[in-house]
């Protein structure tokens, strides 16, 4: 918990870690709203799918540039305006009234959350090599405590049927106010190493098997995000008031282990941690596969515990790679993971319009289990 009391005694590290918090406060009060915002526009699962896809290209877009344009600003002010800007564009897709408009708010939701999500953990590996600190695992559990905050809040008002819309804009106001006042804690921080960092084809290979299981691992966690909702209501049969508690779970579960993982890293080593995560989140998705609502809640929870550490060592690791500078690594594997965090949704919508929603789980079984397998080729 060193991590954790650093975070909290410094504002210098309190503020990037309230920015992970924030994009999933966001994307947890979207997640609640998806049955809802699907119902208002008349769409099915594969249109849906669609959508997210669309969110998927607009962070593929967004993060070809990112490298450049954060080495060009700096990356205390990219990060501060990138949430800013992310924050005022998911008012998009709540106030969508056509299909159209919809995956056009997700596209320009996407550009801006991938964008921001490489800039922040950029911000967060300079600050940890300027300071000597030890704190990415603890930031990746802020950005889960976020999603419980924006889940679970939601959860307890949605039996209250207000509007989305609303509810979307008072969450945005706070953010937006708590972010502009903190923001000057790290808007002037810039790289050590101002070089290009632009890639070149010789920089992927030591960093493929990195980035694929940072695929599969946010494929998976996306598409709880964007469909445990849909699945404890249609496959599982749980109660209005349950069907927020998956993700809810998913996240506090994911939170208290990610705030844990720095130390436990120290202890083991990162090939370790990312292997038993991989286990134990493939055993969370065999519950989830039992349908029962409570069985499948545990399994949510599973899987937050599970995953919750990969993703924090996988940065470690690729901030670690000879022949490739510590930021460029991170931008890499932060791109490849956040696009599989947008993709993973898509093709669960594909799969459960052509087959159903537990298919779908199944293939996040096969993805999980297959990042177990490769974490056995990976170097300490």
């Amino acid at each position: 918990m060193k991590s954790l009391q650093l975070i909290f005694s410094n504002s210098r590290y309190f503020a990037p870690a309230f920015v992970f918090a924030t994009l999933n406060v966001v994307i947890g009060t979207w997640a609640i709203y998806i049955p809802s915002i699907k119902a208002k526009l008349g769409i099915d699962e594969g249109e849906l799918g669609l959508a997210l896809f669309c969110m998927a290209l607009g962070t593929l877009t967004m993060i070809l540039f990112a490298p450049k344009i954060i080495n060009r600003f700096g990356v205390g002010n990219v990060t501060a305006y990138g949430v800013f800007l992310f924050l005022v564009s998911f008012s998009i897709p709540f106030a969508a009234n056509s299909y159209f408009l919809l995956c056009v708010g997700m596209y320009i939701v996407g550009a801006f959350s991938g964008f921001t999500d490489v800039a922040m953990n950029t911000l967060v590996t300079e600050i940890e090599k300027q300071d000597k600190v030890h704190i990415m695992s603890a930031n990746h559990g802020f950005f889960s405590l976020g999603g419980f905050i924006g889940a679970g809040i939601g959860s307890f008002f949605l039996p209250m049927q207000l509007v989305p819309l609303h509810h979307l804009f008072v969450v945005i106001g706070i953010l937006f106010i708590s972010n502009l006042v903190l923001m000057k804690h790290y808007i002037k921080v810039t790289s050590i190493d101002q070089d290009d960092q632009s890639f070149n084809l010789k920089n992927f290979k030591p960093l493929l098997v990195l980035a694929t299981i940072a695929f599969f691992v946010m494929a998976s966690e996306g598409a709880i995000v964007d469909w445990s909702a849909l699945y404890l209501e249609k496959v599982s049969f749980a109660k209005l008031s349950r069907i927020g508690l998956g993700y809810t779970v998913f996240s506090i579960a994911m939170s208290i282990a990610r705030f844990l993982g720095d130390d436990i890293s120290r202890r083991f080593g990162s090939k370790k941690l990312i292997i038993g995560g991989a286990f134990v989140g493939s055993l969370g998705f065999i519950c989830i596969l039992f349908v029962t609502p409570i069985i499948a809640i545990v399994g949510f929870g599973l899987v937050g515990v599970g995953l919750s550490v990969i993703i924090p060592e996988l940065f470690r690791l690729g901030g670690k790679t000879k022949g490739v500078e510590s930021s460029q690594g991170i931008s890499f594997i932060s791109g490849v993971g956040f696009f599989g965090f947008l993709v993973g949704p898509v093709l669960l919508g594909f799969l459960a319009d052509i087959s159903s929603l537990k298919l779908s789980f199944f293939c996040l079984l096969g993805f999980v289990f297959l990042s177990f397998l490769l974490g056995f080729r990976l170097k300490n």
